[in-house]
Parts: C-alpha cells; structure tokens; sequence
C-alpha cells in the first residue's frame, strides 16, 4: 500500500476533530463548488464519515453566471455520488436583483440555497471548505475597511446558519496543502474565474497582497493573520459576554435603555450594548455601520440636546430624560420615512 500524502491525512484529521463535535443525528452536508479547497474537504469527508458512523453528503450551488456553469455543477454532482457520498443536490440560485454587490449578492443566495436545503435534510451540519489563506484575506480585508475587532475575528470555526451548524474544518490548513491533497488523490478540480478576477477586492489581495507579504515577511505570516483572527475572537467572546449582561441591566421598563448605566459602561462594552439594541429595533446588521453606532454613544456620552439619531430602515432613536428611546420617524411630505 502506497504511503497517504501527508496534505490528505492533515485534511482527513480536521474533518475528524470538526465531526467529533457536532450533533449525532441528521447527514453531514458538504458545500462544494468543485474548487480545490472544498473537493478536498468533500473527498475526506466521504473517507472519514462512514468510518465515524455517520452519513454525508454534498450540495453544489450554480450561481448561472458563467457558461456552462450548470454542466459544472452536474459533474462535481456525479463526482459525489461516485465517492458515496449521499444526498447530493445540485441548486440553481438568481443572483441578479439581490442588494450589494455581486460578491454579496452570490454570497447571499449560496448561503440561502445551502440553509434551505440543510434545513430540508435536518443536517447535523454544513461543511465549508474556508482554509488559513482565506482567513488571512479575511483579516487584511477587515484591516483595510477599518472593520474592528469584529471584523479582526475573521470566520469563526462554527457559526448557525438558519439553525443549522454551519462549520470550517479547514482554517488551520493552507490552501497549498488542499491542492496538494486533490493531486494526491487525482480529483478533477476547477478553478473560478472569478477567483483572479481583479475587479474584486479579495482576488486582488490574493494575487497582489499576500504574495509580496510572504516575500517580504516569510510564509509565517499567513500562520499568523489567521492565529489573530483566533485570538480576537475569543477576546470578543468575553466582551459580548459583558454586553449581554450590561444589555440587560441597562434595560428600562418602557423599552427604552437608561443613560446612567450606559454611561457607566467601558467603550468598547457599550460600543456592543447599542449595537445589539440596534439590531433588536431591527436595524440590518449588515446595514449597521460605525457611524450610526457613535451617534447613539453621542447621546450617551455628549448630550447636548442634539436632534434624533437615525438607524438603517429609518428608525430614530433619541433621549428622553435619562433613557434612550426608539420610535418610527414621522413621514416625509412624499410618504417615506427619512434617514437610514
């Protein structure tokens, strides 16, 4: 018997960790578009699942935005089936009309898709093949838009996706590593387009950025973008912690939030105790910027009498005494609500 490439067997031992974890009941499903990162993933999943008494299967998305996209998505479909693995769907999603840019727009519909179908198979989790080099990219995107520590924790290694685990066994394995195991194994991989499409910010960090950073600080430095990511993010677990807490202390009989204990409150775990308030009136946090949450600390922190501050979706939130309150904004002379 031939010796196992050492990239297959590092990648067969994280998708074993990420198993050992997770419900016992309802398929594992893996996400595959067919590129390296998420076939090697699927390959191990079907080696490693069975091994652990569990069943597994794949969805593959087609976005329908390049020619023969549908074909692609038929084959890694074919592929599946032929590794064993089982369900397997293929989903045909409308990016177009979907707010934010193409890369969000495709991003919002994947995910869609995938909860649903998820959902439909009561998996006991969703598998994505995100490795360390994406998790870097993540990080120096973040860096760049001035996201905070939010956006510093990069991916999380587990999150809930419409009630569904949605998992990254790879995040400590390197995009070489995934390649490396689709040759070992002879998986036909396909490279994206959009991948090394210019136009968009990640691929130009990838092709661009990361590449003179190796260069000039050594291959560690992909190691240790995404060891901060790990790091930030536990430190934001302890302070969400702290702003459930001081969320619920804070809160008045009227709804409302009272100053006197917001005041009390560090920066940053105020900073989160308005923010979840804001999502709570039903603020988009996706929509939710920096911007809006310093204007509800200024009426904490620097009330001078100042106006309502508005919130995407046209709430308004101002003070009242010792509370802030939330109220829907009267309306325009042309009917709509103004701000956001």
């Amino acid at each position: 018997m031939a010796p196992l490439a050492p990239p297959v067997a590092a990648i067969r031992v994280a998708v074993r960790r990420a198993l050992a974890d997770l419900p016992t009941d309802g398929p594992v499903l893996v996400a595959c578009s067919g590129g390296a990162d998420s076939l090697a993933l699927a390959a191990a999943t079907a080696f490693v699942a069975p091994r652990a008494g569990r069943t597994a299967g794949l969805v593959t998305v087609d976005h329908g935005l390049q020619s023969g996209s549908g074909q692609r998505a038929e084959a890694v479909a074919r592929w599946a089936q032929g590794a064993g693995l089982a369900p397997v769907e293929t989903v045909r999603v409308e990016v177009a009309g979907r707010p934010g840019g193409p890369e969000a727009a495709a991003r919002d519909a994947r995910y869609q898709a995938l909860a649903e179908v998820a959902g439909r198979y009561g998996a006991a989790a969703l598998l994505t093949g995100h490795t360390r080099d994406d998790q870097a990219e993540t990080v120096l995107l973040a860096l760049a838009r001035g996201a905070g520590p939010r956006g510093l924790a990069g991916m999380p290694a587990r999150r809930d996706l419409a009630g569904t685990p949605l998992v990254r066994p790879l995040l400590e394995i390197g995009r070489a590593e995934t390649r490396a195991a689709c040759v070992a194994l002879g998986l036909p991989t396909w490279e994206d387009p959009h991948n090394s499409d210019p136009a968009y910010a990640r691929s130009r960090v990838r092709a661009d950025v990361l590449p003179v950073l190796v260069s000039a600080l050594g291959p560690g430095v992909l190691d240790n973008l995404a060891r901060t990511a790990t790091l930030v993010a536990a430190d934001n677990a302890v302070l969400d912690e702290l702003a459930d807490a001081a969320l619920g202390q804070a809160r008045h009989p009227d709804g409302g939030l009272a100053t006197g204990a917001l005041a009390d409150l560090a920066p940053a775990v105020r900073g989160r105790v308005l923010r979840a308030w804001a999502h709570e009136l039903g603020a988009s946090p996706a929509a939710l910027s920096h911007r809006h949450v310093a204007a509800l600390d200024a009426l904490v922190t620097a009330w001078r009498g100042q106006r309502a501050s508005y919130l995407p979706g046209g709430l308004r939130v101002l003070r009242r005494a010792d509370r802030l309150v939330s109220e829907l904004p009267p309306a325009t002379p042309n009917g709509r609500a103004p701000g956001g």
